[in-house]
């Protein structure tokens, strides 16, 4: 049976809670957070936002190439997956955002073709407003960079391969 809330905690949630609610709301907006969780006085609040990524084009001409974009990533996720199996793949070590080169503008750590030996910078993973260097584990020449400048990773994902 599911419980349901008693007059004392409804009267608990007043009009300056719902200022801190819009407050809190406005705050995530401007500092680009997706949660924030406070405690005051006995009340927990919590304030979150899903963030998805939608595509900004008209609908009219959105409906046709999203079933090509579907069919396209249903075709490379098996790829990337046995890509990450690849000897020579360097995977991601953290979640964040790849950049290609030190700064923007900046020419890139490497292009397919380059001699890389080992410890050598390949790219940066941003985490947290952090720049990480992912150094080469090996040396040899990259053949495939597979992801691109300034895109969202997952920890796992193949980044680059090295042969």
């Amino acid at each position: 049976m599911a419980r349901q809330p008693d007059d004392k905690a409804a009267a608990k949630f007043s009009s300056e809670d719902s200022a801190l609610v819009r407050e809190l709301a406005l705050l995530l907006d401007e500092t680009s957070l997706t949660e924030i969780e406070i405690e005051r006085s006995g009340l927990r609040l919590r304030v979150a936002r899903n963030i998805s990524v939608a595509a900004t084009m008209p609908m009219q001409m959105a409906a046709a190439p999203a079933a090509l974009q579907a069919a396209a990533a249903s075709a490379a996720a098996p790829a990337a997956a046995d890509l990450s199996k690849h000897p020579g793949a360097l995977t991601s070590p953290m979640v964040g955002t790849a950049y290609w080169a030190p700064e923007p503008g900046a020419k890139p750590f490497i292009e397919v073709g380059s001699k890389v030996s080992v410890g050598q910078t390949l790219l940066i993973i941003e985490a947290m407003k952090t720049m990480n260097q992912i150094p080469s584990t090996r040396a040899g020449t990259v053949t495939q960079i597979l992801v691109e400048d300034g895109q969202p990773v997952e920890y796992g994902e193949p980044l680059v391969i090295i042969e």
